[in-house]
């Protein structure tokens, strides 16, 4: 019995820690805030935000990791956005792909 209680807290902790990794806690998933652009949205394909607002200096740019990108490419090019873009398509930490029930 207590090899079983011990087995199921292992994966209702597992279970958490992938589920937490949907949450957009981390800040490469926060948009940013205190900028001229008032509509960032997600894109799928490249796991970051882009801005959408036209009035605004950052629009069709991209946001990583505390850093905007005016042009994909530029992105792209980013060293630690080449090791978070891998991940993110595998699944890993992505909350949507990969994992438990994913």
């Amino acid at each position: 019995m207590e090899k079983t209680k011990k087995l199921m807290a292992g994966v209702v902790a597992s279970i958490m820690t992938v589920s937490m990794a949907g949450c957009n806690n981390d800040p490469t998933y926060a948009a940013p805030t205190g900028t001229d652009c008032d509509d960032w949205d997600w894109d799928d394909e490249s796991g970051t935000y882009y801005c959408d607002d036209d009035d605004s200096r950052y629009y069709g740019g991209y946001y990583y990791g505390g850093r905007y990108f005016s042009k994909k490419s530029d992105l792209n090019n980013f060293s630690s956005y080449k090791s978070y873009y891998n991940n993110y398509k595998s699944g890993i930490g992505s909350g949507s792909r990969g994992g438990f029930g994913g």
